[in-house]
């Protein structure tokens, strides 16, 4: 059965850090003078949720308000070629959070904008139809209505739905897999009953919300998770270095917990792998290591999104910005959703995606007399109509490697029915200084099915 999507429903916020040097005290005040140079934007919130699990090559849609103010649109850009975007509209400014940090230390954080979602303008068939088919939910809360706009939906869903509350937002829903809070929202949850300890209250919680599970999130003590009318179980949290930055921590670990639990984990299974996921992120250098090259027009990197390219003029435009190649490779014939699921969720894990096509004579060696269905330029024709997709190659010989030789991908992609040891091509992307991603297919469909299944029609 085909594995839906992780839905993240939740408030998108912009968080911008401001790097710079800090060698002397302001004359008039005792405060650091920051030279300021490198500034960096990328979503927080529920988009930072979001853009982590789709990193990881899980499909994702992301359902959340964003304004039609500059921040806003810059997000929506930003997320789009990553995930599908659901929007509600935003009723104010589009919230930012602008650190100002100096030697990878926060200095000061400077807070704007005041807007709420606006339930109203909720596209309600859509929101509704993605709960509907979610793999797993995650309900990353922060406060500013979005949350609370879908509470009723998110309820009826039939897939797993993790709760990351915030003291402002509504009470998680009834029947909620998993919630986690960490331990000051646990405090204030809690209330009026007196805190005592985080499996005390951890147990109080799963009952008042009637939760399957609550893990109270501790930081680097790991986490309390208590099942409902079940026994308390402490998980640790894995060792990370001292003063590492923890900002966006919690929305990799709450993301992990609901893929995990979308695969058939149990609570604390998926608690102690989301720690270790928050421990990696935490140790890559957390929120403050995440990269989005500001996009064009579509969710591209400038200089894509006006004009059709060439796929090498595609990796030069990827390599001056900085950005990261992504690549993939097949026959694509009769393309089918299996098809598109893995070229949405190709692209999510860089700034732009080159498919490679093999050719009707290199299909023909492969597949054999009948081969391919439809030509090479009908597949190109289609595949370059896909937002996912920034340029399309076609090659002649039966495997990639002399094309990627030339485009030199950070990430080569292909679909679960391979393992690394089987492509000839893996080498030659290795040299190139990449990556080789295997990610799984979406069961049941193949172009072979749909042969089958329209000759027997006949």
């Amino acid at each position: 059965m085909r594995p839906g999507p992780l839905v993240v429903v939740g408030d998108t916020l912009l968080d911008v850090d401001v790097e710079g040097e800090a060698e002397r005290l302001c004359p008039d005040a005792p405060v650091p003078v920051v030279a300021a140079g490198r500034r960096n934007r990328r979503p927080g919130g529920a988009g930072l949720a979001a853009l982590l699990a789709a990193r990881t090559g899980a499909e994702v849609v992301l359902v959340t308000a964003l304004g039609d103010d500059e921040p806003g649109r810059w997000l929506r850009e930003a997320l789009s070629g990553s995930m599908e975007v659901v929007g509600l509209p935003l009723r104010g400014g589009t919230v930012a959070k602008t650190r100002i940090r100096a030697r990878g230390q926060t200095l000061l954080r400077l807070d704007t904008g005041e807007g709420r979602a606006h339930p109203l303008g909720l596209d309600a068939r859509r929101a509704a139809a993605a709960l509907r088919g979610a793999g797993a939910v995650l309900v990353s809360d922060y406060g500013l209505g979005t949350a609370e706009a879908l509470r009723e939906a998110t309820a009826l869903t039939p897939a797993p739905v993790v709760w990351d509350p915030h003291p402002r937002g509504p009470v998680p829903a009834p029947g909620c897999a998993l919630v986690t809070p960490n331990e000051a929202e646990a405090r204030l949850l809690c209330a009026p009953e007196p805190y005592t300890s985080p499996e005390q209250a951890a147990r109080h919680l799963a009952r008042a919300f009637a939760a399957e599970a609550v893990a109270v999130t501790l930081g680097a003590r790991g986490a309390a998770v208590a099942r409902r009318g079940g026994a308390v179980v402490r998980v640790p949290s894995p060792q990370v270095a001292a003063g590492t930055d923890a900002c966006g921590a919690g929305d990799r670990f709450a993301g992990a917990a609901a893929l995990a639990l979308r695969d058939g984990a149990r609570a604390e299974d998926a608690v102690a792998a989301a720690s270790r996921e928050a421990g990696r992120f935490v140790e890559g250098g957390g929120a403050a290591a995440v990269r989005l090259p500001d996009p064009a027009p579509g969710g591209r990197l400038p200089g894509l999104g006006d004009r059709p390219r060439t796929p090498l003029e595609v990796a030069r435009v990827v390599r001056a910005a900085g950005g990261r190649l992504v690549a993939t490779g097949g026959c694509f014939d009769l393309l089918h959703a299996g098809h598109v699921s893995l070229l949405r969720r190709a692209r999510a894990l860089g700034d732009a995606l080159i498919v490679c096509v093999n050719s009707d004579d290199s299909v023909r060696h492969l597949k054999g007399a009948g081969r391919p269905v439809v030509g090479e330029e009908d597949r190109t024709e289609v595949l370059r109509a896909l937002e996912c997709v920034d340029a399309v190659a076609v090659f002649d010989e039966s495997t990639p490697a002399a094309l990627i030789e030339r485009l030199r991908p950070d990430v080569w992609v292909k679909g679960g029915d391979y393992t690394e040891s089987d492509l000839p091509e893996a080498e030659v992307v290795h040299r190139a200084g990449g990556e080789t991603v295997i990610l799984p297919l979406v069961p049941g469909q193949s172009t072979t099915n749909l042969i089958a299944a329209a000759r027997a029609a006949l």
